[in-house]
């Protein structure tokens, strides 16, 4: 867990000089879109990404690392966390002075607790360069990184240039963040005609026609009535359930889900129950004895019932089993909520979204949020449901009045992606960008299953969590891709549990094929060098029932193309 010393000199090989068909560093970056979205070099590198009609949703089998590593881990963290107590306590003697904002002063209480600041002071800032690494331009295919060195305990000194690296770190699921394109064109297009702010001669209460049509366009790509468009992803959710719970409303909510949610649930007043992630009988469970006993206090029926799930979970990396939630819904009486902040766009023969994935009319679900971060290369978010809802929502929905508009330009790349992946603008590009994020998801998902790795979430699913474990190897694997030319996210406490600490692996269509078995190669290498390659081979990968997966790189590039075409994987 030592600190970052990223070198403040470039590579003098960039990953570009590794594999076939990669770009030119030299060429100017005019001629250089193959950096932002890889050209497709086969048709047999696509899939279509659906599950089967009437099939139930598999569990995901989540793989166990032998008992030494959770001992291992737990170890870990507990000799780093006597550590840092030692020198809390011997600091706070000699070093005053570097202290001084964890003891009282002047009569003043201190501006930190020591055990609430804790893990941010002692453990998060040693390797806070695999989580806040700077980049510039386009997130595309490639990314670059600013150089720096460390200086200091949270310092760094930035020399100017610049790493250029795989992207897998981007949740630019269909590769629309590019600099040139045809979305590019339509953004600048509404810039010459509407200005970058939202004011205009066209208003409509404050909104311009390239708003109502933007929410239009949303509406009717995601299968309902009306749709209403916010700017910003998280104010979208964090600012919704005010609008529609109160008090003596019950918020059901998988214990998963997004901070927003939870956020949002606790500023409305609502009362809110957790169930297992997943769980569909604990949730049966749980609405049935909440129905029984009613409100807190008075016991008197409950005015609603909202069921709040996402459609994929961004740290899990499986989705919501759809199907037997509407009819849990339906057989209740309750309402049915599904964020598609990763799925829509991601998922589904048409890109819609999960319900577009499990063949289900999107009007059996009552709200559909999702936001046009991830597979939109734009910013904001949206909700869509029935219009009497959006009419209502147009009045006391929050950020209509405290909020700013989403600007024009914006608005430009959202309808100009969106139209082209309806086929509309571009025909058949959609189509190939929808097609090539489904192969490379389960291709990259399923070689390094074969390869040992412990990953979790579904199949088709195009965001990978690669286990660690032990907090050593997440500075450990970050720091050798990235020198490696792969920028890939780490992901630890709080946002998971505090001894799953992962590699969120976000696949996208800009990468080729070529890519993916770089990846993999360079992936296979670390993982043995430093011990990740621990599966037992009970969630897939295996080449014979029941044994643990130890396929060689050279097995795994030769068959994974014909076996990620599989309806389920090894």
């Amino acid at each position: 867990m030592s600190s970052s010393k990223t070198s403040s000199k470039p590579k003098a090989k960039q990953y570009s000089k590794f594999i076939p068909n990669a770009p030119e560093d030299n060429r100017p970056l005019s001629l250089r879109s193959d950096l932002e979205y890889g050209k497709l070099t086969s048709k047999e590198y696509l899939y279509v990404s659906k599950h089967p009609v009437g099939e139930p949703l598999p569990t995901p089998i989540d793989d166990d690392p032998p008992y030494v590593i959770y001992l291992s881990t737990y170890l870990n963290f507990l000799i780093l966390i006597l550590i840092g107590h030692v020198r809390d306590f011997f600091g706070k003697i000699f070093k005053p002075k570097e202290y001084g904002h964890l003891v009282e002063k002047d009569g003043y209480a201190p501006w930190y607790d020591g055990f609430e600041s804790f893990y941010v002071r002692r453990l998060k800032t040693r390797i806070d360069d695999c989580f806040a690494r700077p980049i510039h331009g386009a997130p595309g295919r490639f990314i670059k990184c600013f150089n720096r060195i460390r200086e200091g305990k949270t310092g760094y000194l930035y020399d100017g240039t610049s790493k250029e690296c795989l992207n897998l770190s981007s949740y630019n699921y269909l590769g629309f963040a590019q600099s040139s394109g045809v979305c590019t064109d339509f953004a600048l297009k509404c810039v010459d005609e509407y200005g970058t702010s939202a004011c205009s001669p066209r208003l409509y209460c404050g909104t311009t026609d390239l708003h109502k049509e933007c929410e239009r366009v949303v509406a009717d790509f995601v299968g309902k009535e009306d749709a209403i468009i916010v700017s910003q992803g998280y104010g979208t959710n964090a600012n919704f359930f005010a609008s529609i719970a109160d008090p003596k409303t019950l918020v059901i909510s998988d214990e998963l889900n997004h901070a927003s949610i939870r956020f949002g649930i606790r500023l409305s007043g609502a009362i809110v129950k957790v169930y297992k992630h997943n769980d569909m009988k604990d949730l049966e469970n749980l609405i049935r004895n909440q129905i029984a006993q009613g409100q807190p206090k008075t016991h008197r029926p409950w005015k609603k019932i909202i069921i709040a799930v996402e459609g994929l979970y961004s740290m899990e990396g499986n989705m919501c089993n759809l199907s037997e939630l509407i009819n849990l819904k339906d057989k209740y009486k309750c309402y049915l909520f599904v964020d598609e902040a990763h799925s829509i766009g991601a998922l589904g023969p048409e890109g819609r979204g999960i319900c577009d994935y499990f063949s289900v009319d999107p009007a059996r679900v009552d709200i559909l949020m999702g936001t046009f971060t991830k597979s939109f290369g734009a910013t904001g978010g949206y909700i869509a449901g029935d219009k009497y809802v959006i009419d209502k929502l147009r009045l006391n929905y929050i950020t209509q009045g405290y909020s700013e508009s989403v600007p024009p330009p914006v608005l430009g790349q959202i309808i100009s992606s969106l139209n082209v992946i309806k086929g509309t603008l571009n025909p058949g590009e959609g189509q190939e960008r929808l097609q090539r994020i489904a192969f490379n998801s389960r291709y990259l998902r399923l070689g390094l299953k074969k390869l040992g790795f412990i990953v979790y979430g579904a199949d088709d699913s195009p965001v990978i969590p690669l286990l660690l474990f032990l907090p050593s190897k997440m500075p450990a694997l970050s720091r050798m891709l990235y020198d490696l030319g792969i920028a890939v996210v780490i992901v630890s406490y709080p946002a998971t549990p505090l001894i799953s600490a992962r590699a969120r692996l976000c696949v996208s269509s800009a990468l080729t094929k070529e890519d993916l078995d770089y990846v993999l190669t360079k992936l296979s290498e670390v993982g043995d060098l430093i011990y990740l390659k621990f599966s037992s081979g009970i969630a897939g990968g295996c080449k014979s029932p029941g044994e643990p997966p130890r396929w060689t790189i050279e097995d795994v590039i030769a068959t994974n193309v014909e076996d990620c075409k599989k309806p389920k994987l090894l």
